[in-house]
């Protein structure tokens, strides 16, 4: 029988729903697994061609002076009595010859209270500039603003306070800004909804996704890389015509239009001084530059619970809302068991008490189960070195981002539909300028050749089934069954949880109205039938 608690927050999402136009019953992953669906390209409906903000619209352009904050936005510590505050002061410089700024010109202050009108609190953070360099001749250089991260402590869970940030000695400093806490961490404590998107890019086809993700009124934003896709730009600012163009267009290091970053922070600043928002990099925050660097822009823009979370990393880390323990993993770096972040996977899985947080979801880029031609089965030595473990503890969701449309999974384990296996979503349909993806593996005639490792992550591992359905083949004949659902439309994903059991996901197309969705489900958790089965791990060797 269902408790008073459980009956309020079902009510609830019937009610939303209702609202939504959702047509039926929702289906639950308990009466899975089902039968693949696809749903092809709307051409009447879709809004077409993925095109970039120019640098002079408005909403991208530099409204601060002088040492002003600017591209404000919040993240959140592992606890809910902590948050970061994160903002740039001072402009850009591009060219041959640059100046960085001086970040100890500028102090790191926030003030801030649970009114308005009385900002009591005090917090100091650091400050840093990054830059973008190329050892080639007719190469434009960048050094970035000065870049301001300061961790607020001492907060209540669930409480709204009011902000600014800035150097009041100067004086330069914000307007007040508001943002709520995420709730106590506890069984029946959660964020009321998460919004999910990947691939977001700066197009017109991302205002879109943005404006309906800000209708959902999210608590939470997952941003599963692939950020500004500056590097589809070269260093003086000419975009690139083709789409695979930008690996290296005329130099051995890949050009990067640094101020595209500028221009994304400053048109998500409505959202992200607001809205709390957890990132983790995709391909395109790459960006090679002298002496081998690489995500150097990704990893000096945000701030990162990654101390407190005992990884002292950017590319992976944890943290926790209410009643969910979200880990962000890096797929661009080192998985191998032997390395860092596998260990440091084991030992954070480990410290999950699921009596507190029953909730246990993963994110990261790249996807493994993906049907879409182009990144089908191109992250198997990923997937080969952390799915066992990742099983072993119940995870319970998985989101990626990178392909270019939408794919819901069954609960799937090693290819195989397995009922504690965890359900895979695939959101890299923000509205980036690479478009859509619409051809399929099992599509007649579009299997790709086992040998082309172009696009595969971490060497080549891929091979032909050995079990299942698809035994001795490379690719499916039709949609595999561990696929519920795909569809190639831009939009995003809103995950509401609603007690220890059972969560509503749902997908948000943008050609659609704002209050329909173009898939709903809820996901239920069988924690009795499903079992933590914790992995015996031999000691780590090498080799």
């Amino acid at each position: 029988m269902m408790n008073w608690w459980w009956k309020l927050r079902f009510a609830a999402a019937v009610l939303v729903l209702s609202v939504v136009g959702s047509a039926g019953e929702i289906p639950t992953t308990l009466d899975g697994p089902f039968d693949p669906v696809t749903s092809f390209l709307d051409h009447i409906k879709f809004r077409g061609l993925a095109v970039d903000l120019p640098d002079s619209d408005p909403r991208v352009q530099r409204q601060a002076r002088g040492f002003e904050p600017e591209q404000i936005s919040i993240s959140l510590s592992t606890t809910p009595d902590s948050i970061w505050i994160s903002w740039v002061t001072g402009n850009f410089q591009i060219g041959e010859h640059i100046e960085p700024l001086d970040p100890t010109s500028v102090a790191s202050i926030v003030q801030y209270g649970r009114s308005r009108q009385s900002l009591t609190h005090q917090a100091v953070g650091y400050s840093l500039i990054y830059n973008q360099l190329y050892p080639f001749e007719g190469l434009q250089n960048y050094t970035s603003g000065i870049i301001h991260h300061v961790r607020l402590r001492g907060l209540k869970p669930g409480t709204r306070y009011y902000y600014r940030c800035g150097d009041p000695s100067i004086p330069a400093i914000s307007d007040i800004h508001v943002f709520k806490t995420m709730p106590a961490l506890g069984p029946r404590s959660y964020p009321k909804r998460i919004a999910v998107v990947g691939d977001l890019g700066l197009t017109y086809n991302t205002t879109s996704t943005i404006d309906h993700m800000r209708n959902n009124k999210p608590d939470l934003v997952l941003l599963l890389g692939d950020i500004p896709y500056a590097d589809l730009y070269l260093t003086n600012g000419t975009e690139l015509d083709c789409l695979t163009c930008y690996h290296h267009h005329m130099f051995p290091i890949g050009e990067t239009y640094q101020p595209r970053w500028d221009y994304w922070g400053r048109f998500m600043e409505p959202l992200t001084s607001e809205i709390p928002i957890m990132v983790v990099e995709g391909n395109h925050e790459m960006e090679e530059q002298i002496e081998n660097e690489t995500f150097v822009a990704y990893s000096s823009r945000f701030a990162f619970p990654a101390e407190e979370s005992g990884s002292f990393s950017t590319f992976y880390y944890s943290f926790n809302a209410g009643g969910i323990h979200f880990i962000m993993l890096g797929a661009y770096i080192s998985f191998d068991k032997t390395g860092e972040q596998y260990q440091w996977l084991e030992r954070d899985l480990a410290n999950v008490d699921r009596s507190i947080t029953p909730w246990l979801v993963a994110a990261w880029h790249p996807p493994w189960y993906s049907t879409y031609k182009m990144f089908y089965k191109k992250t198997e030595c990923m997937r080969l070195e952390i799915e066992d473990l990742l099983f072993s503890y119940g995870v319970d969701i998985i989101l990626n981002g990178h392909v270019h449309a939408y794919e819901r999974s069954n609960r799937v384990y090693n290819y195989m539909l397995d009922p504690c296996g965890p359900v895979h979503i695939t959101v890299g349909d923000g509205g980036n300028r690479e478009n859509l993806m619409t051809v399929h593996a099992d599509d007649p005639g579009q299997c790709p050749d086992p040998l082309d490792s172009s696009m595969s992550i971490g060497g080549f591992c891929a091979t032909n089934f050995t079990s299942g359905p698809a035994t001795g083949q490379f690719c499916w004949d039709q949609q595999p069954e561990y696929s519920a659902y795909r569809e190639s439309s831009f939009g995003h994903g809103i995950l509401e949880v609603m007690n220890e059991t059972h969560a509503l996901w749902t997908w948000h197309r943008n050609q659609d109205l704002y209050n329909s969705t173009g898939d709903a489900i809820y996901i239920v958790r069988q924690p009795n039938k499903c079992s933590i089965r914790r992995m015996v791990v031999d000691p780590h060797k090498t080799t």
